[in-house]
């Protein structure tokens, strides 16, 4: 996965997301992220999040996806091109990488670097209005 979202969107830097501390506004999942935002909460909290976060749960892989096309999430757009197990509002999860459609992962990925390169403030917008 690693390799596929550095090829497809080189523009977004890895690091670890350590997840937010308890009680502070925020998830507390940690993941590998690629790209990082800072964003206020509605209690004027900053939160640091990933553009692209990839986080292992009990039973499979969820991917997360900050940006926006249009003012709406950009990952139902890519439902059913993904090889995905089951997409929400912002994220897809798999159980393997050989079940994932590399093809249509690639464009999501290359997308949301695309559009996070033209305007950062895309993911904040969409953080602050969740």
């Amino acid at each position: 996965m690693h390799e596929l979202i550095r090829k497809a969107a080189p523009n977004l830097k890895r690091y670890f997301h350590k997840g937010t501390p308890a009680g502070e506004a925020g998830m507390r999942m940690k993941m590998i992220g690629y790209g990082k935002l800072h964003y206020a909460t509605r209690s004027g909290e900053t939160v640091e999040w990933p553009v692209i976060g990839v986080a292992l749960q009990k039973n499979y892989i969820s991917v997360y996806v900050a940006v926006t096309r249009a003012d709406a999430p950009i990952v139902p757009t890519y439902a059913g091109r993904l090889g995905e197990k089951r997409v929400g509002r912002n994220n897809f999860s798999f159980e393997r990488f050989d079940d994932l459609n590399a093809a249509g992962v690639s464009s999501l990925v290359a997308e949301t670097g695309r559009i996070f390169a033209s305007d950062p403030e895309n993911p904040i917008r969409y953080m602050q209005g969740m």
